[in-house]
Protein backbone atom coordinates (compact mmCIF):
# COMPACT_ATOMS: atom_id res chain seq x y z
CA UNK A 1 0.00 0.00 0.00
CA UNK A 2 1.13 3.68 -0.90
CA UNK A 3 3.02 5.71 2.46
CA UNK A 4 2.78 8.80 2.56
CA UNK A 5 5.43 10.80 4.24
CA UNK A 6 5.42 13.91 6.72
CA UNK A 7 7.96 15.79 4.77
CA UNK A 8 5.85 15.32 1.05
CA UNK A 9 3.09 17.26 2.58
CA UNK A 10 2.83 20.97 2.67
CA UNK A 11 0.60 22.91 4.72
CA UNK A 12 -0.86 26.82 4.82
CA UNK A 13 0.21 27.09 1.48
CA UNK A 14 -0.72 30.44 -0.38
CA UNK A 15 -0.55 30.81 -4.31
CA UNK A 16 -2.92 33.00 -6.65
CA UNK A 17 -3.90 30.69 -8.71
CA UNK A 18 -3.97 27.35 -10.40
CA UNK A 19 -0.77 27.86 -12.44
CA UNK A 20 1.58 29.09 -9.38
CA UNK A 21 -0.05 26.24 -7.21
CA UNK A 22 0.88 23.62 -9.99
CA UNK A 23 4.36 25.48 -9.98
CA UNK A 24 4.89 25.06 -6.02
CA UNK A 25 3.90 21.25 -6.10
CA UNK A 26 6.22 20.46 -9.36
CA UNK A 27 8.69 21.88 -7.46
CA UNK A 28 8.62 19.82 -4.72
CA UNK A 29 8.17 16.73 -7.04
CA UNK A 30 11.45 17.91 -8.43
CA UNK A 31 13.38 18.75 -5.25
CA UNK A 32 11.81 15.29 -3.78
CA UNK A 33 13.43 13.50 -6.56
CA UNK A 34 10.78 12.17 -8.46
CA UNK A 35 11.11 14.00 -11.31
CA UNK A 36 13.16 16.17 -13.56
CA UNK A 37 12.91 20.00 -14.02
CA UNK A 38 10.83 19.67 -17.06
CA UNK A 39 8.27 17.93 -15.86
CA UNK A 40 6.21 20.86 -14.74
CA UNK A 41 5.69 21.66 -18.27
CA UNK A 42 3.25 18.16 -18.83
CA UNK A 43 1.22 19.26 -15.27
CA UNK A 44 0.86 22.87 -17.03
CA UNK A 45 -0.29 20.95 -20.51
CA UNK A 46 -2.49 18.13 -18.56
CA UNK A 47 -4.83 21.33 -17.17
CA UNK A 48 -4.94 22.33 -21.04
CA UNK A 49 -6.19 18.99 -21.90
CA UNK A 50 -8.62 18.43 -18.61
CA UNK A 51 -8.45 19.37 -15.43
CA UNK A 52 -7.67 17.48 -12.38
CA UNK A 53 -10.26 18.76 -10.26
CA UNK A 54 -11.95 15.74 -8.43
CA UNK A 55 -14.45 17.49 -6.28
CA UNK A 56 -15.00 18.10 -2.92
CA UNK A 57 -12.17 20.78 -2.77
CA UNK A 58 -9.18 18.28 -3.94
CA UNK A 59 -7.16 18.76 -7.36
CA UNK A 60 -4.37 15.98 -8.41
CA UNK A 61 -2.23 17.65 -10.80
CA UNK A 62 0.02 15.03 -12.96
CA UNK A 63 2.06 14.99 -16.19
CA UNK A 64 0.63 14.01 -19.22
CA UNK A 65 1.63 10.59 -21.05
CA UNK A 66 3.93 12.35 -23.23
CA UNK A 67 6.19 13.46 -19.92
CA UNK A 68 6.44 10.20 -18.44
CA UNK A 69 10.04 9.23 -18.76
CA UNK A 70 10.64 12.36 -17.14
CA UNK A 71 9.70 10.30 -13.64
CA UNK A 72 12.44 9.09 -11.87
CA UNK A 73 10.39 7.56 -9.06
CA UNK A 74 6.48 7.16 -8.42
CA UNK A 75 5.51 9.53 -5.45
CA UNK A 76 3.55 12.26 -4.69
CA UNK A 77 3.42 15.75 -2.99
CA UNK A 78 0.50 17.34 -0.86
CA UNK A 79 -0.08 21.11 -1.24
CA UNK A 80 -2.96 22.35 1.85
CA UNK A 81 -4.62 26.00 0.22
CA UNK A 82 -6.51 26.90 3.17
CA UNK A 83 -7.74 29.83 1.01
CA UNK A 84 -8.50 27.84 -1.64
CA UNK A 85 -7.77 28.19 -5.56
CA UNK A 86 -9.95 28.87 -8.43
CA UNK A 87 -9.38 25.83 -10.26
CA UNK A 88 -12.32 26.22 -13.26
CA UNK A 89 -15.30 27.00 -13.31
CA UNK A 90 -16.74 26.93 -9.48
CA UNK A 91 -14.32 24.60 -8.49
CA UNK A 92 -11.92 25.89 -5.52
CA UNK A 93 -9.37 23.77 -4.43
CA UNK A 94 -8.11 23.25 -1.05
CA UNK A 95 -5.59 20.29 -0.98
CA UNK A 96 -3.57 19.85 -4.65
CA UNK A 97 -2.39 16.18 -4.65
CA UNK A 98 0.57 16.32 -6.90
CA UNK A 99 1.18 13.00 -8.57
CA UNK A 100 4.15 11.15 -10.48
CA UNK A 101 3.77 7.54 -11.67
CA UNK A 102 6.43 5.57 -13.97
CA UNK A 103 3.53 3.73 -15.41
CA UNK A 104 -0.35 2.92 -14.17
CA UNK A 105 1.18 2.93 -10.29
CA UNK A 106 -1.14 6.09 -10.23
CA UNK A 107 -4.03 4.16 -10.59
CA UNK A 108 -4.05 2.48 -7.09
CA UNK A 109 -2.76 5.35 -5.74
CA UNK A 110 -5.74 7.26 -6.75
CA UNK A 111 -8.01 4.78 -6.32
CA UNK A 112 -6.66 4.61 -2.14
CA UNK A 113 -6.84 8.53 -2.08
CA UNK A 114 -9.74 9.01 -3.44
CA UNK A 115 -11.83 6.39 -1.38
CA UNK A 116 -10.68 8.60 1.74
CA UNK A 117 -11.73 11.92 -0.23
CA UNK A 118 -15.39 11.07 -1.30
CA UNK A 119 -16.08 11.05 2.21
CA UNK A 120 -17.68 14.60 2.31
CA UNK A 121 -16.60 15.45 5.83
CA UNK A 122 -13.51 14.24 5.71
CA UNK A 123 -12.86 16.85 2.48
CA UNK A 124 -14.05 19.86 4.92
CA UNK A 125 -11.34 18.77 7.48
CA UNK A 126 -8.39 19.00 4.96
CA UNK A 127 -8.73 22.97 4.56
CA UNK A 128 -6.73 23.15 8.08
CA UNK A 129 -5.75 20.03 9.19
CA UNK A 130 -2.14 19.56 10.71
CA UNK A 131 0.47 17.92 8.23
CA UNK A 132 0.07 14.75 11.21
CA UNK A 133 -3.77 14.89 11.05
CA UNK A 134 -3.81 15.50 6.57
CA UNK A 135 -1.45 12.15 6.18
CA UNK A 136 -3.97 10.01 9.09
CA UNK A 137 -6.88 11.77 6.59
CA UNK A 138 -5.34 10.60 3.34
CA UNK A 139 -4.46 7.49 4.34
CA UNK A 140 -7.79 6.37 6.26
CA UNK A 141 -6.34 5.97 9.20
CA UNK A 142 -9.55 8.25 11.17
CA UNK A 143 -11.72 7.04 9.16
CA UNK A 144 -14.98 5.26 10.80
CA UNK A 145 -14.35 1.21 11.02
CA UNK A 146 -14.61 0.10 7.22
CA UNK A 147 -18.38 -1.37 6.46
CA UNK A 148 -17.46 -4.85 4.66
CA UNK A 149 -19.91 -5.81 1.73
CA UNK A 150 -18.77 -5.99 -1.62
CA UNK A 151 -19.15 -8.31 -4.33
CA UNK A 152 -16.33 -10.58 -2.61
CA UNK A 153 -18.62 -11.55 -0.07
CA UNK A 154 -21.73 -12.40 -2.49
CA UNK A 155 -21.80 -15.78 -3.11
CA UNK A 156 -23.69 -17.51 -6.29
CA UNK A 157 -24.92 -20.75 -7.53
CA UNK A 158 -23.54 -22.75 -4.49
CA UNK A 159 -23.89 -26.47 -4.44
CA UNK A 160 -26.29 -26.81 -1.25
CA UNK A 161 -29.19 -28.34 -0.46
CA UNK A 162 -29.48 -27.15 3.43
CA UNK A 163 -29.22 -24.07 5.27
CA UNK A 164 -26.12 -24.69 7.33
CA UNK A 165 -23.90 -25.00 4.11
CA UNK A 166 -24.86 -21.53 3.07
CA UNK A 167 -24.33 -20.86 6.99
CA UNK A 168 -21.13 -22.03 7.50
CA UNK A 169 -19.32 -20.11 3.95
CA UNK A 170 -21.05 -16.92 5.13
CA UNK A 171 -19.64 -16.96 8.27
CA UNK A 172 -16.19 -18.23 7.09
CA UNK A 173 -15.79 -15.49 4.67
CA UNK A 174 -16.86 -12.96 7.01
CA UNK A 175 -14.10 -14.30 9.54
CA UNK A 176 -11.57 -14.25 6.41
CA UNK A 177 -12.60 -10.64 6.22
CA UNK A 178 -11.77 -10.00 9.36
CA UNK A 179 -15.39 -9.00 10.48
CA UNK A 180 -16.19 -11.86 13.17
CA UNK A 181 -14.13 -13.84 15.25
CA UNK A 182 -15.17 -17.57 15.81
CA UNK A 183 -17.52 -17.30 18.54
CA UNK A 184 -19.55 -15.75 15.60
CA UNK A 185 -18.93 -18.61 13.85
CA UNK A 186 -20.00 -21.39 16.28
CA UNK A 187 -22.71 -19.65 17.25
CA UNK A 188 -24.39 -18.68 13.49
CA UNK A 189 -23.46 -22.52 12.56
CA UNK A 190 -25.50 -23.73 15.86
CA UNK A 191 -28.77 -21.57 15.24
CA UNK A 192 -31.60 -21.83 12.83
CA UNK A 193 -31.75 -18.23 10.87
CA UNK A 194 -34.98 -16.40 10.37
CA UNK A 195 -36.81 -17.04 7.50
CA UNK A 196 -37.87 -13.16 5.69
CA UNK A 197 -40.47 -15.51 2.86
CA UNK A 198 -39.73 -15.55 -0.77
CA UNK A 199 -36.97 -17.79 -0.46
CA UNK A 200 -34.68 -15.21 1.69
CA UNK A 201 -33.31 -16.07 5.18
CA UNK A 202 -31.74 -13.77 7.65
CA UNK A 203 -28.55 -14.95 10.16
CA UNK A 204 -26.79 -13.23 12.45
CA UNK A 205 -25.28 -13.72 16.28
CA UNK A 206 -25.02 -11.27 19.35
CA UNK A 207 -21.27 -12.78 19.72
CA UNK A 208 -17.90 -12.01 18.13
CA UNK A 209 -19.23 -9.15 15.69
CA UNK A 210 -15.89 -6.87 15.15
CA UNK A 211 -17.17 -4.05 12.64
CA UNK A 212 -19.93 -4.23 10.84
CA UNK A 213 -20.57 -6.57 6.71
CA UNK A 214 -22.44 -8.80 5.17
CA UNK A 215 -22.25 -11.91 3.55
CA UNK A 216 -24.52 -13.13 0.72
CA UNK A 217 -24.85 -16.86 -0.29
CA UNK A 218 -27.54 -17.95 -3.17
CA UNK A 219 -28.11 -21.65 -3.56
CA UNK A 220 -27.34 -23.11 -6.99
CA UNK A 221 -31.54 -24.50 -6.81
CA UNK A 222 -33.87 -23.51 -4.12
CA UNK A 223 -34.53 -26.09 -1.46
CA UNK A 224 -36.93 -26.78 1.28
CA UNK A 225 -36.22 -26.69 5.15
CA UNK A 226 -38.75 -27.29 7.41
CA UNK A 227 -41.43 -26.77 4.42
CA UNK A 228 -40.18 -23.61 3.66
CA UNK A 229 -38.42 -22.91 0.56
CA UNK A 230 -34.82 -21.32 0.49
CA UNK A 231 -33.01 -19.88 -2.25
CA UNK A 232 -30.71 -16.76 -0.69
CA UNK A 233 -29.11 -16.43 3.10
CA UNK A 234 -28.36 -13.10 4.18
CA UNK A 235 -25.29 -13.08 7.13
CA UNK A 236 -24.71 -9.93 8.85
CA UNK A 237 -22.60 -8.49 11.82
CA UNK A 238 -23.19 -5.17 13.29
CA UNK A 239 -21.35 -3.04 15.24
CA UNK A 240 -23.49 0.08 13.87
CA UNK A 241 -26.38 0.86 11.78
CA UNK A 242 -24.78 0.50 8.45
CA UNK A 243 -25.73 -3.11 8.00
CA UNK A 244 -29.56 -1.19 8.71
CA UNK A 245 -29.39 0.26 5.63
CA UNK A 246 -28.59 -3.00 3.16
CA UNK A 247 -31.63 -4.64 5.45
CA UNK A 248 -33.83 -1.82 4.22
CA UNK A 249 -33.39 -1.89 1.38
CA UNK A 250 -33.91 -5.44 1.29
CA UNK A 251 -37.03 -4.99 3.14
CA UNK A 252 -38.55 -2.85 0.78
CA UNK A 253 -38.29 -6.04 -1.91
CA UNK A 254 -39.62 -7.96 0.16
CA UNK A 255 -42.56 -5.73 0.61
CA UNK A 256 -43.17 -4.99 -2.66
CA UNK A 257 -42.88 -8.65 -3.87
CA UNK A 258 -39.40 -8.30 -5.65
CA UNK A 259 -37.43 -10.57 -3.78
CA UNK A 260 -37.34 -12.56 -7.29
CA UNK A 261 -34.92 -9.98 -8.33
CA UNK A 262 -31.93 -11.04 -5.78
CA UNK A 263 -32.82 -14.53 -6.89
CA UNK A 264 -31.79 -14.04 -11.13
CA UNK A 265 -29.24 -11.03 -10.65
CA UNK A 266 -25.48 -11.63 -10.48
CA UNK A 267 -23.23 -10.58 -7.99
CA UNK A 268 -23.22 -7.04 -8.67
CA UNK A 269 -26.60 -6.60 -9.71
CA UNK A 270 -27.54 -8.25 -6.03
CA UNK A 271 -25.14 -5.66 -4.55
CA UNK A 272 -27.11 -2.90 -6.09
CA UNK A 273 -30.46 -4.15 -5.31
CA UNK A 274 -28.94 -3.84 -1.27
CA UNK A 275 -27.68 -0.16 -1.42
CA UNK A 276 -28.78 3.22 -1.90
CA UNK A 277 -26.62 4.07 -4.20
CA UNK A 278 -29.01 2.67 -7.06
CA UNK A 279 -32.89 3.94 -7.97
CA UNK A 280 -34.84 1.20 -6.95
CA UNK A 281 -37.37 2.11 -10.17
CA UNK A 282 -38.89 -0.72 -11.22
CA UNK A 283 -37.76 0.23 -15.57
CA UNK A 284 -34.08 0.62 -15.42
CA UNK A 285 -31.78 -0.16 -18.47
CA UNK A 286 -28.43 -1.51 -17.98
CA UNK A 287 -25.27 -2.01 -20.88
CA UNK A 288 -21.84 -2.87 -20.00
CA UNK A 289 -18.63 -2.21 -21.58
CA UNK A 290 -15.05 -2.78 -21.63
CA UNK A 291 -12.26 0.37 -21.13
CA UNK A 292 -9.90 -0.08 -23.73
CA UNK A 293 -7.62 2.85 -22.85
CA UNK A 294 -3.81 1.93 -22.05
CA UNK A 295 -3.91 3.43 -18.58
CA UNK A 296 -7.41 2.81 -17.45
CA UNK A 297 -9.64 5.60 -16.21
CA UNK A 298 -7.57 7.90 -14.82
CA UNK A 299 -8.06 11.76 -14.95
CA UNK A 300 -8.74 12.25 -18.56
CA UNK A 301 -10.94 9.64 -19.77
CA UNK A 302 -12.64 9.68 -16.62
CA UNK A 303 -13.44 13.42 -17.52
CA UNK A 304 -14.90 12.71 -21.11
CA UNK A 305 -17.04 9.75 -19.63
CA UNK A 306 -18.38 11.94 -16.19
CA UNK A 307 -18.83 14.76 -19.21
CA UNK A 308 -21.07 12.67 -21.01
CA UNK A 309 -22.90 10.95 -18.39
CA UNK A 310 -23.46 15.10 -17.23
CA UNK A 311 -25.21 15.62 -20.61
CA UNK A 312 -28.64 13.45 -19.73
CA UNK A 313 -31.07 13.99 -17.11
CA UNK A 314 -31.09 10.22 -16.29
CA UNK A 315 -29.98 8.86 -13.12
CA UNK A 316 -26.35 6.89 -14.03
CA UNK A 317 -24.21 4.29 -12.03
CA UNK A 318 -21.25 3.21 -13.24
CA UNK A 319 -19.85 -0.15 -11.73
CA UNK A 320 -16.75 -2.03 -12.37
CA UNK A 321 -17.50 -5.96 -12.60
CA UNK A 322 -13.52 -6.68 -12.40
CA UNK A 323 -13.33 -4.35 -8.94
CA UNK A 324 -14.90 -3.90 -5.86
CA UNK A 325 -18.71 -4.46 -7.59
CA UNK A 326 -19.81 -1.43 -5.77
CA UNK A 327 -21.82 1.34 -7.92
CA UNK A 328 -20.96 4.79 -8.09
CA UNK A 329 -22.34 7.85 -9.00
CA UNK A 330 -21.97 8.88 -12.69
CA UNK A 331 -21.91 12.34 -12.55
CA UNK A 332 -19.12 12.64 -9.54
CA UNK A 333 -15.44 12.30 -10.98
CA UNK A 334 -14.08 11.41 -7.85
CA UNK A 335 -16.05 8.18 -7.21
CA UNK A 336 -15.18 7.00 -11.02
CA UNK A 337 -11.94 7.30 -10.69
CA UNK A 338 -11.85 5.80 -7.37
CA UNK A 339 -13.15 2.36 -9.66
CA UNK A 340 -9.72 1.88 -9.93
CA UNK A 341 -10.66 1.05 -13.80
CA UNK A 342 -7.62 -0.56 -15.81
CA UNK A 343 -7.44 -1.35 -19.45
CA UNK A 344 -10.05 -4.86 -19.74
CA UNK A 345 -12.16 -4.05 -16.84
CA UNK A 346 -15.62 -3.89 -17.70
CA UNK A 347 -18.32 -1.56 -16.45
CA UNK A 348 -21.94 -1.85 -16.09
CA UNK A 349 -23.79 1.07 -16.48
CA UNK A 350 -27.34 1.16 -14.93
CA UNK A 351 -29.56 4.40 -16.57
CA UNK A 352 -33.30 5.45 -15.34
CA UNK A 353 -34.93 8.02 -17.02
CA UNK A 354 -36.61 9.36 -19.38
CA UNK A 355 -33.35 9.66 -22.00
CA UNK A 356 -31.92 6.17 -20.64
CA UNK A 357 -31.25 4.83 -23.80
CA UNK A 358 -30.13 7.68 -25.27
CA UNK A 359 -27.42 8.38 -22.10
CA UNK A 360 -26.04 4.40 -22.61
CA UNK A 361 -25.77 4.92 -26.20
CA UNK A 362 -23.56 8.22 -26.02
CA UNK A 363 -21.95 6.37 -23.27
CA UNK A 364 -20.89 3.38 -25.81
CA UNK A 365 -19.86 5.54 -28.07
CA UNK A 366 -17.66 7.78 -26.45
CA UNK A 367 -15.92 4.50 -24.89
CA UNK A 368 -15.53 3.09 -28.31
CA UNK A 369 -13.67 6.77 -29.43
CA UNK A 370 -11.58 5.90 -26.56
CA UNK A 371 -12.74 8.75 -24.03
CA UNK A 372 -10.87 11.23 -25.57
CA UNK A 373 -7.73 9.64 -26.10
CA UNK A 374 -8.79 7.27 -29.70
CA UNK A 375 -9.71 4.17 -30.10
CA UNK A 376 -7.43 1.52 -29.25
Amino acid sequence: MFQLELQAIHTGASAQNKEEAIRQVAAALTAAGNVTEGYVNGMLAREQQTSTFLGNGIAIPHGTTDTRDLVLKTGVQVFQFPQGIAWGDDQTAYVAIGIAAKSDEHLALLRQLTHVLSDDSIAEQLKTASAEDLRALLMGEKQAAEFSFDTSLITLNVAASDLITLQAMNAGRLQSAGVVDASYVADVVSTTPLNLGQGIWLSDSSLGNLRSGVAISRAEHAFDHQGEQASLLISVSATDERPLEVLGYLSALLQQGKADRLLKADAAGVYALLTSEVDEQAEVLTAEYTIRNEHGLHARPGTALVSVIKQFNSDITVTNLDGSGKPANGRSLMKVVALGVKKGHRLRFTASGDDAQQALNAIEEAITSGLGEGAS
